[in-house]
């Protein structure tokens, strides 16, 4: 009777776990439909002016913008990660903490001087855990990125450029592809690449799979008319690319972050109902062996009376 009521006791904290993974994947949902719908908001228009300020660059051969030049060798740069301020997101932290941890000693290696960034506490954490130095640290930044916190952001790190006081900027974060693809990515956002602006420097436990897509042919550059000057027109639009790209960063590892904890959370809670079923089963099992010990003392006892 003591192993049924164990395992009763057991069943019903199984149970109530398995309610809390499903309102915590139920929520999760609710978040990255959210989530998705300002990353779609803004998926054309990061594209669209990416690929404007790519053709300016390439076909405005008099004029140049400090944000696209290369400096070589790097001397100094800007490391910037993406983390979530919570867990239960399966892999999704751990994927971009083991790509930054894999950057951060390779500029290293190379003799670059790196200050660190990160976002979330759970990159935080990890960081000082490995007492590794951090510059700066935010935890603002939740499932809904807010377009002018970013952008304070980003206007800091075109000063350090300007000023020479950085040399690259790389950022580490979940790149979305889809609902069921997600990928750590180390992309470089300063200087602005002109001739690919999406280029970045992938993840090596994504690389082949990104190499598996083939690669399109380039539409021709287009031709442009500025009016006033070309070089007015990139010194404005040019800040605004690298704002845009870097909230859309921001964008894509909030949608990863709430796709990442659904899934997980769903695994759980499907896990949750075998462990009850099979302690269900246990349950009848030692029941069915405590009621056939009672018939057997009775008709033992009935036995013995005779």
């Amino acid at each position: 009777m003591a192993k049924a009521r164990a395992i009763i006791k057991r069943r019903k904290a199984v149970d109530n776990i398995r309610k809390i993974t499903r309102t915590m994947e139920l929520i999760a949902t609710a978040r990255f439909r959210k989530a998705m719908d300002r990353a779609t908001e803004a998926e054309a228009y990061t594209k669209k002016i990416a690929e404007l300020v790519s053709d300016l660059g390439e076909t405005s051969q008099n004029v140049a913008h400090p944000l696209f030049a290369k400096r070589e060798p790097v001397k100094r740069s800007l490391l910037l990660v993406l983390t979530s301020n919570r867990g239960l997101a399966g892999g999704y932290n751990g994927n971009v903490l083991r790509a930054a941890f894999r950057t951060y000693q390779d500029l290293q290696a190379d003799g670059v001087v790196s200050d660190v960034e990160v976002s979330g506490k759970r990159g935080v954490t990890f960081w000082k855990y490995r007492k590794l130095p951090l510059t700066a640290s935010y935890t603002q930044y939740e499932d809904r990125p807010q377009f002018d916190d970013v952008e304070k952001l980003a206007e800091r790190y075109i000063a350090m450029f300007l000023k020479g006081e950085i040399d690259r900027l790389d950022v580490v974060y979940t790149e979305y592809v889809n609902a069921a693809r997600q990928n750590a990515v180390v992309k470089t956002l300063l200087p602005i690449p002109t001739a690919d602006p999406g280029a970045s420097r992938p993840n090596p436990e994504t690389a082949d799979a990104a190499a598996g897509k083939g690669a399109g042919a380039k539409a021709e550059a287009v031709p442009y008319e500025y009016i006033p000057d070309a070089q007015g027109i990139l010194e404005e639009i040019v800040p605004v690319s690298f704002k845009v790209r870097l909230f859309k960063c921001f964008l894509d590892a909030a949608v990863s972050e709430q796709i990442a904890r659904m899934v997980a959370m769903r695994g759980a809670t499907q896990n949750a109902d075998d462990l009850v079923k099979e302690l269900t089963r246990s349950y009848n099992r030692a029941r069915q062996s405590q009621i056939t010990r009672d018939l057997a003392d009775i008709v033992g006892a009935a036995a013995a009376l005779k």
